[in-house]
């Protein structure tokens, strides 16, 4: 049976390529993101009553996934990258359907001319994601304490510790004060879960990485269980993803 769904909107998030994402929603609570719905979804009694919610799970595409086969297994970030389980085992994005579930804390609602946008944060998603729905997340039936999560019952390890270089400083301390603190705060988050790909981990010390975040270019040195924040630089209006490569530099 085959089933056509219409998008309701179309998330816009300071995570503007897929590396550095962190691998769950609410890792990184600064992670902003705006859902802007399409009329006729966009209208001020869609909304209504949902003010009284301080989360929501989100329904959505995994848009930027290339058109491939569907895997039967995949290997999970959190075993290292070199252990299967069944992809019904995992949230990976390599799904018989690109279909994502994220729930995010929705800080407010903004209604303009009758039209309601979303002000969100704690995502985990892609910038330009399309959006199919929107529910209310329910504490009493959503949160179950005693629940099992197989191989993924742990938080993740550890964090990183986070510091910037003297070039990177000199960039914060030039923007204006909440734009400086936001800005390291969610680098410092973003960076402290350690984004590399897991089978980097043991053997790519002191490499650089480079990262599209929030519009900035943010590139970083891996040293141990240390990362130092190299370089931050703002990216030019209209350049797109494909001018910054991500991953290693």
């Amino acid at each position: 049976m085959t089933f056509a769904f219409e998008t309701i909107g179309t998330l816009h998030s300071c995570f503007e390529q897929k590396f550095g994402i962190p691998r769950q929603p609410g890792l990184v609570p600064d992670a902003r993101a705006v859902l802007v719905l399409k009329p006729p979804f966009s209208r001020a009694e869609n909304l209504q009553g949902l003010e009284g919610y301080s989360h929501l799970w989100l329904i959505y595409v995994f848009h930027a996934v290339a058109a491939r086969p569907a895997k039967s297994s995949v290997r999970p970030p959190r075993l290292g990258g070199n252990r299967r389980v069944g992809v019904f085992a995992s949230r990976s994005y390599f799904r018989p359907n690109p279909i994502g579930l994220s729930v995010c804390e929705l800080e407010r609602i903004e209604i303009d001319e009758g039209h309601g946008v979303l002000h969100l944060r704690g995502v985990d998603i892609l910038d330009q994601t399309p959006v199919l729905d929107i529910k209310p997340y329910l504490p009493y039936a959503d949160c179950v304490p005693q629940a099992q999560a197989g191989w993924a019952a742990n938080s993740p390890a550890l964090r990183c510790g986070v510091h910037f270089s003297e070039a990177a400083d000199a960039v914060l301390e030039s923007l204006p004060s909440r734009e400086r603190q936001d800005l390291r705060r969610l680098i410092r988050q973003v960076l402290s879960l350690d984004p590399r790909p897991a089978y980097l981990h043991r053997n790519d010390h002191r490499r650089c990485f480079g990262m599209r975040l929030a519009s900035w270019d943010v590139r970083w040195e891996v040293r141990a269980d240390d990362v130092e924040v190299k370089i931050l630089i703002p990216v030019r209006e209209g350049r797109t993803q494909a001018d910054i490569k991500p991953g290693r530099r």
